[in-house]
């Protein structure tokens, strides 16, 4: 698997693209914003994207959604609980001074346990709800990298005050979910720098 981060938008959000090595078959996961800059490094890569993956449906994550759908015609997935988030997102970004059209609805849900295949790679979801109602994480088929939204950071967790979150089932959600990766799975979160299960085992404040 192949990984690029772009760092988008005053926000620094996290935006990944995911590719198959061999066919070159690539996900977009959480194009919060600066669609043209998404796109100039999809096409520099020379890949294939195939589909779009939001972690959660604050106004940070889903920005370019409509930009890279319109440009490569793909499918938006994300999981079902984020509808009431999606549908006030413009609502929601100009609390934050952002200037944002209504983002185009998802094409597919996803929920616990499902997979995304591109080329010979798959993501698979976990319900990592807390920060927002419908978050997700995406667990690689190898066992070694797992994008975790905003749901764990390194050194910190996701917010939950705002419409939807909740700090207990957050907490939960790690424990029960991300914990049991491992210690040595690689956390790549929505904001900051990546991580680990084992250093946020033993050093994450909130854990």
């Amino acid at each position: 698997m192949l990984l690029t981060t772009v760092v988008v938008t005053e926000f620094m959000t996290n935006c990944f693209i995911v590719a198959d090595e061999d066919t070159k078959e690539a996900l977009v996961i959480d194009p919060g914003g600066e669609g043209e800059r998404i796109k100039g490094e999809i096409d520099r890569l020379g890949v294939k994207i195939i589909g779009i993956i939001n972690t959660h449906a604050h106004v940070d994550h889903i920005g370019a959604n409509q930009a890279i759908k319109d440009a490569y015609g793909c499918d938006i997935l994300m999981h079902s609980a984020e509808l009431p988030v999606l549908q006030v997102a413009s609502k929601m970004g100009r609390l934050f001074g952002v200037n944002l059209a209504q983002p185009p609805s998802p094409d597919r849900y996803l929920a616990e346990g499902d997979t995304i295949a591109f080329g010979t790679n798959t993501l698979k979801v976990l319900e990592t709800p807390g920060h927002s109602p419908g978050g997700i994480s995406l667990v690689s088929a190898d066992g070694r990298s797992c994008f975790s939204g905003d749901t764990l950071f390194a050194g910190s967790i996701g917010r939950t005050d705002l419409p939807g979150g909740d700090y207990e089932t957050l907490i939960q959600a790690i424990k029960t979910k991300l914990i049991p990766l491992g210690d040595d799975m690689r956390v790549y979160p929505g904001h900051g720098p990546a991580t680990s299960i084992g250093s946020e085992r033993r050093y994450n404040p909130f854990l």
